[in-house]
């Protein structure tokens, strides 16, 4: 049988759909799923919340840059990978696709279970180094027990196994999986926490119900590709396939930078965490938790922008530039909607926001004043991952990693430290709308410098016949 991106309509999408249409299609269900992803990474903190106890939300937010790394594994493989089958079968090179997806699910295994023993055997010193204290120290290692050192493979394999589901055309088929853990992490959530766990240990059972609604999950993806093998390039692993030398290094190249895009974001996260603690741990919850909440928008804007990316890849591949750019631009619009709708949303509601999670009255009012400051940068951070995914999308990796690096070693992270020096808690507060005003400017003096290399103008279309 012969190996197809997915069946007749699917292709169809990429190719012949008007652009809105075919954009909410591939982003709709990715944005649902990624909501719920939300809601499940807000759940843990908002039981936790329910205790009143604002080091058991400290310990978890501490925690939760760790676990945003194994995030960073399954972009390297399934940003990585998927975004390079996506762009074979733009080319008509399907047993190289296959090839591809195979051994991504290969690396992506591998290199979760090396980050799982090394968090086993570095805890402590890994906590420490994230600000944990005596108070938060022994609920930061119930939750990084469970949710990364014994959660991180199945984790990791079902969002990179997602990824690539996504990138062939079943962004439906993709996005329930994850929405499904999600909706799974909120139902045993409180069963662990609150029931099966005596009080005192609620960290732990948020941390046991995540690992087990990600395990779940992965289970579900299992079932996906072996419903779909035969009909796709996907099939689980029987062996370690060989690739072509240019096709790993296409993947290293796209993936290398998006996992380093989420770790260098994690990593503004840990100083953020770091600095924060510094100031008291009250403040430190107040941050954990507006941290989480700005991710509304940001999760919005990344379900536009994956729903973007194998569109943009296809048409990069089959020249059809144009249509290329359209989604591009039709995507920007559609953030940029989302994003000021949110900035509203949190400038009235913040404290009403902020109480819902806990009914402390000095973490309520700290991360009230936090949130209503933060929520200005979200735009700019919207147009910020939006240019890195669409450098992903046209094989432009070394941009991406070189956007990346901007954003957060040369203009957050250096920031952050300032505006804490100068400022105090306030200047930690307002770094992300200072660094990312600045990041929006180079990353669309790059974008027009590059362009014309990407996609060539429509009256040059005729010499590349």
């Amino acid at each position: 049988m012969k190996l197809t991106a997915a069946n007749e309509t699917a292709k169809e999408v990429f190719e012949t759909w008007p652009v809105p249409r075919a954009l909410a299609k591939m982003a709709i269900p990715t944005i649902i799923s990624q909501l719920i992803a939300l809601v499940y990474n807000v759940a843990d903190t908002w039981f936790i919340g329910q205790t009143d106890n604002p080091y058991m939300v400290a310990a978890s937010a501490l925690v939760l840059t760790v676990f945003l790394m194994t995030t960073g594994i399954a972009n390297l493989f399934g940003v990585g990978g998927g975004s390079l089958v996506v762009r074979l079968l733009g080319r008509n090179d399907e047993d190289e696709a296959k090839k591809v997806a195979s051994l991504s699910l290969v690396m992506a295994a591998a290199a979760s279970l090396a980050f799982s023993i090394l968090c086993f055997l570095f805890m402590n010193p890994l906590l420490r180094l994230l600000g944990a204290s005596a108070e938060t120290i022994g609920f930061a290692r119930q939750y990084l027990m469970f949710v990364v050192v014994i959660g991180c493979l199945p984790t990791v394999l079902a969002n990179t196994m997602s990824s690539m589901v996504r990138n062939i055309g079943y962004s439906r088929e993709a996005g329930f999986g994850l929405g499904m853990g999600g909706i799974l992490n909120v139902i045993l959530d409180p069963i662990f926490m609150f029931v099966v766990l005596p009080d005192g240990y609620q960290v732990l059972g948020a941390a046991v119900a995540t690992m087990l609604s990600n395990f779940i999950t992965f289970l579900y993806f299992i079932f996906i590709y072996k419903r779909l093998e035969g009909k796709t390039v996907l099939a689980l692993p029987h062996s370690i396939e060989k690739i072509r030398r240019e096709s790993m290094g296409s993947l290293f190249s796209v993936g290398l930078p998006a996992a380093m895009s989420l770790l260098l974001f994690d990593l503004c996260n840990m100083v953020i965490n770091r600095l924060a603690s510094g100031h008291g741990d009250i403040e430190l919850a107040a941050i954990g938790i507006v941290l989480k909440v700005e991710r509304l928008p940001l999760n919005i804007g990344i379900g536009i922008c994956l729903g973007m990316t194998p569109l943009v890849a296809y048409n990069c591949a089959s020249k059809n530039y144009e249509r290329m750019k359209d989604f591009f631009r039709t995507a920007r619009r559609a953030g940029l909607v989302i994003s000021v709708l949110c900035v509203a949303l949190y400038r009235i509601c913040a404290p009403y926001i902020i109480g819902a999670f806990i009914s402390d009255t000095d973490t309520v009012r700290f991360g009230t004043q936090f949130l209503q400051s933060r929520c200005f940068a979200t735009p700019f951070m919207f147009l910020s991952f939006h240019m890195v995914h669409f450098m992903q999308a046209v094989d432009r990796g070394k941009v991406s990693f070189q956007l990346a690096v901007i954003r957060q070693l040369c203009l957050n992270i250096p920031i952050l430290l300032m505006m804490n020096v100068l400022f105090g808690m306030s200047g930690i507060v307002w770094t992300q709308l200072t660094a990312d005003l600045v990041n929006v400017v180079i990353s669309y003096v790059i974008y027009a410098r590059l362009i014309g290399g990407i996609a060539p103008d429509p009256r040059d279309r005729n010499m590349d016949k």
